[in-house]
C-alpha cells in the first residue's frame, strides 16, 4: 500500500497488517481503546485492585519458601516490578533469571545489585550453550523477523517451570501496557509457539534439542492455567508507571544503569533490534515503543518523531557487534551475507499453532461478549 503514517501514533505502513479510518488512526490505536484499555488500571481503583490481588497471593504464600516467582531480566520493567514487589507490596521474591548466553555485563552487574539490595533469592538457570547457538543459528537461517524467540521461549518455559517447582502459583510479568501495548504480529510472532520453534529447528538445525526448555501449546494455555491453576500477574498494569521515573528510582535507590534502549540489556536483542530487523525487513523497533508511551501519555507525538529521527547506532559499532553475533554463533561472513540478502521470511512461511491463537483469541472475546468475567490472562 502507499506510505501512511497514522495520525495519533507513528506506526506505519512498516507493519504490512496495519489498516486506518477515515481519521488516519491506525488499527494500532483502534485496537488499544476497544481492547487494550480495558486491562489498564494506572489510576486509584488499579490500587485497590493491586491490594486484593497481592492479599491472595501472600494468603497463598503462607507456610512456603515464597509468595510468588517473578521473571528478572534486568531490564527496566523487571527490574522497577522487582523494587515496587519487594518495597512496596511487601512479597517474598524467586527471582528466576534465564541465561541465554547474550547478557552484557552491565545486565549481570545491575542483576547482581537487584538481588542483594532487595534480599530476593535468585535462581539462575542456564541454557545449553550448544543446542541455544543452533537454534539460533536456524531461526536466521529460516529469515524470521522474531529472532528472540528461542530466548524467549526458554525464558517463560523456565519460569514457569521453577515457580511449580516450588508450589508457587503467581507468577508476576514486567509485562505492561505503558510501554508496550503496541507490537505488530509479524514483528513478533507469539514466542511460545513450540510448533513454529521445532518445525523451525527441525529444517535448519543440526543439534538435537534435548534440555531447551519448552513449554507446549496446551501446557502454557489449558494445564498451567485450569489444572495448575497458575496465574500470570502484570502489577505495572494496576498502577502509574512512567519509565523515565522508575529508571531514575532504580538509578538512585538500586544503582542501577540503564542500557539505552528497551530490552538492550541482551547483547543479541539490541543488535536484533538496531542491525537485523531495520536492515533486511526495515522494522524500526523504536516505533512501536514510542507509539505505546504516547497511547499511555508518556510523551506526545511530536517528541516521538524528535525521537525516531535520532541514530542510535552508527555504522562502526554496527559492524562491531554484526561480527560479535555472527562469531559467537559460527556463522561464517559468506553465510551471514547470503541470510541478509534472501527474501524475507513470514511465521506463515513455517508449520505454526497460529491458527490455535486465532481460536482462543475469539473464544475469549465471544464468552466476554456473553457477560462472562475471565482472568485478564485467560
Amino acid at each position: 500500500m502507499p506510505y501512511r503514517i497514522c495520525t495519533r501514533c507513528i506506526m506505519d505502513t512498516s507493519d504490512p497488517d496495519i489498516s486506518f479510518d477515515a481519521e488516519g488512526v491506525c488499527s494500532h490505536c483502534q485496537n488499544f481503546e476497544n481492547h487494550v484499555r480495558l486491562n489498564w488500571h494506572p489510576g486509584p481503583e488499579g490500587r485497590v485492585m493491586l491490594d486484593s490481588i497481592v492479599s491472595k497471593i501472600k494468603k497463598e504464600g503462607q507456610g512456603k519458601d515464597y509468595d510468588c516467582a517473578i521473571g528478572l531480566s534486568g531490564g527496566v520493567d523487571s527490574s522497577y516490578l522487582a523494587y515496587v514487589a519487594r518495597k512496596e507490596l511487601g512479597l517474598r521474591l524467586l527471582a528466576v533469571h534465564v541465561d541465554g548466553g547474550w547478557n552484557s555485563e552491565l545486565a549481570t552487574r545491575n542483576i547482581e545489585n537487584i538481588v542483594r539490595k532487595l534480599d530476593i533469592d535468585l535462581h539462575t538457570y542456564v541454557v545449553d550453550w550448544e543446542e541455544m547457538r543452533d537454534l539460533q543459528r536456524s531461526f536466521l537461517r529460516a529469515g524470521l523477523a522474531n529472532q528472540d524467540v528461542p530466548q524467549d521461549h526458554a525464558f517463560f518455559a523456565s519460569l514457569y517451570s521453577n515457580a511449580q517447582s516450588y508450589g508457587l502459583r503467581y507468577v508476576l510479568s514486567g509485562g505492561n501496557i505503558a510501554t508496550e501495548s503496541i507490537m505488530p504480529e509479524e514483528w513478533a510472532y507469539n514466542a511460545m509457539d513450540l510448533r513454529h520453534l521445532e518445525a523451525v529447528q527441525r529444517r535448519f538445525g543440526t543439534v538435537k534439542l534435548k534440555t531447551f526448555p519448552r513449554v507446549s501449546f496446551f501446557r502454557y494455555y489449558f494445564w498451567n492455567r485450569y489444572v495448575k491453576r497458575m496465574r500470570v500477574i502484570r502489577p505495572l498494569n494496576y498502577m502509574p508507571y512512567v519509565k523515565d521515573e522508575a529508571i531514575a528510582l532504580l538509578e538512585r535507590e538500586l544503582g542501577f544503569r540503564y542500557y539505552g534502549g528497551k530490552h538492550f540489556e541482551s547483547r543479541f536483542t539490541k543488535w536484533q533490534q538496531l542491525y537485523y530487523r531495520p536492515r533486511k525487513f526495515g522494522y524500526d523497533e523504536r516505533r512501536p515503543y514510542l507509539s505505546s508511551m504516547i497511547l499511555s501519555g508518556q510523551m506526545t507525538r511530536e517528541q516521538a518523531l524528535e525521537s525516531l529521527a535520532k541514530d542510535v547506532q552508527n555504522e562502526r559499532e554496527a559492524e562491531e557487534d554484526t561480527d560479535f553475533i555472527t562469531k559467537k554463533l559460527l556463522i561464517s561472513k559468506d553465510e551471514f551475507r547470503q541470510i541478509m540478502e534472501q527474501p524475507p521470511k513470514t511465521f506463515r512461511d513455517y508449520p505454526s499453532n497460529y491458527a490455535l491463537f486465532n481460536f482462543k483469541t475469539a473464544l475469549r472475546e465471544w464468552l466476554r461478549s456473553k457477560g462472562m468475567v475471565l482472568h485478564p490472562n485467560s
